[in-house]
């Protein structure tokens, strides 16, 4: 089992990494001192595997837990939902010292864990990301909430867990396009932050697509060891936090214009991240070879890199752009890369280069 450690004063907290680490839910918790009673929160598909081991292990452990089931998707991230989570949470009379179980993807994990911020005015709560996207990405550093008809996420909190389970048994169950999904997100901290890190994906594609342990377990640790460098530096998006968003105005953007069911958040991003590169070869100096590295590792990923929009899909685009929380002043602020490994946020960009970026090849 491999540890990385949140580092936020007081509210620091691990993520473990490992195998088979499901059993073992409820002894983590205890260690923590959690209150006895808690609700595990979960959609159907992982219900069906993952319900019964993770409240046999908390009920070993000495802990009460209710289970709410929600829809899978993320058109789950309603307030009608969260409403019906505080229902359930009341009616089983759940009370400050309890705590909230988000077993599931980045939608279980945004969904629950922002329920945890605001019932009661924040109880604990522990995530226990089952899909690769969110064990390196949504379920590591307090980022919870849920969307509007308007956007992505515009109704949230930044509220830390107390503990991140990882389980990589967990992705062996996940369909293929889920789990190629998850690693746009990896490919991310590669652009962003580790140009070792990408050069690795590049040579190692391969083993990842095939879920090889070593490789999957050392490169879900690196994600996570870089999201909890810049999270411990930058809690609420203040400054350096926002290099996290490369490629996700763009990628928020067509999933609100497509009603959360044509792309997986990893596939809008992916095509969000080639297009970001392409603005940044024209504003920022990233080198034509750098560009065509990104694509291409997209790409023998399995995921999409170009979306062809007419002029209606292009206008509602940016109108959901601007409503992306970036924003600052009415102008979308976008993260553009350098080099790979770094980038530089805050940036202005004309519409006409997004138009262009957006072109198809």
């Amino acid at each position: 089992m491999r540890t990385v450690k949140v580092p936020l004063a007081d509210r620091s907290y691990p993520i473990r990494i490992g195998s088979g680490l499901l059993a073992d839910l409820g002894a983590q918790c205890a260690r923590l001192k959690l209150g006895r009673r808690c609700a595990v929160i979960s959609d159907a598909a992982v219900a069906r595997r993952y319900r019964k081991p993770a409240l046999a292990s908390l009920k070993a452990a000495g802990f009460e837990p209710i289970f709410i089931s929600q829809s899978a998707g993320e058109q789950a991230k309603t307030l009608k939902n969260v409403q019906a989570c505080y229902d359930q949470l009341a009616k089983h009379r759940l009370e400050r010292g309890s705590f909230v179980v988000a077993l599931g993807g980045g939608v279980v994990g945004d969904l629950g864990g922002f329920v945890a911020a605001t019932y009661l005015r924040g109880i604990d709560f522990v995530q226990v990301p089952t899909t690769l996207l969110a064990q390196v990405d949504s379920s590591v550093g307090g980022k919870v909430g849920v969307n509007l008809p308007a956007g992505k996420n515009l109704v949230g909190a930044f509220y830390q867990p107390k503990l991140v389970l990882c389980d990589l048994e967990t992705l062996g169950t996940l369909p293929a396009r889920e789990f190629r999904a998850g690693l746009a997100e990896v490919i991310k901290y590669g652009i962003i932050y580790d140009a070792k890190l990408f050069r690795r994906l590049e040579r190692d594609l391969p083993k990842l697509l095939v879920q090889d342990p070593a490789t999957l377990s050392t490169v879900i640790a690196r994600c996570c060891q870089i999201k909890a460098e810049v999270v411990g530096k930058d809690e609420k998006e203040a400054g350096l936090r926002a290099i996290l968003n490369f490629g996700h105005t763009i990628g928020h953007g067509l999933e609100a214009i497509s009603q959360y069911g044509k792309y997986l958040h990893g596939e809008a991003i992916s095509i969000g991240q080639v297009a970001a590169a392409k603005v940044s070869s024209e504003l920022t100096g990233l080198p034509a070879a750098a560009v065509d590295r990104i694509a291409a590792i997209f790409a023998a990923t399995g995921l999409p890199t170009e979306v062809k929009l007419n002029a209606t899909q292009t206008k509602r685009l940016f109108a959901a752009m601007k409503l992306d929380k970036k924003v600052s002043g009415g102008e979308i602020k976008f993260v553009l890369a350098e080099s790979i490994g770094r980038v530089k946020i805050g940036q202005s960009v004309p519409d006409a280069a997004v138009r262009r970026a957006l072109r198809k090849s």
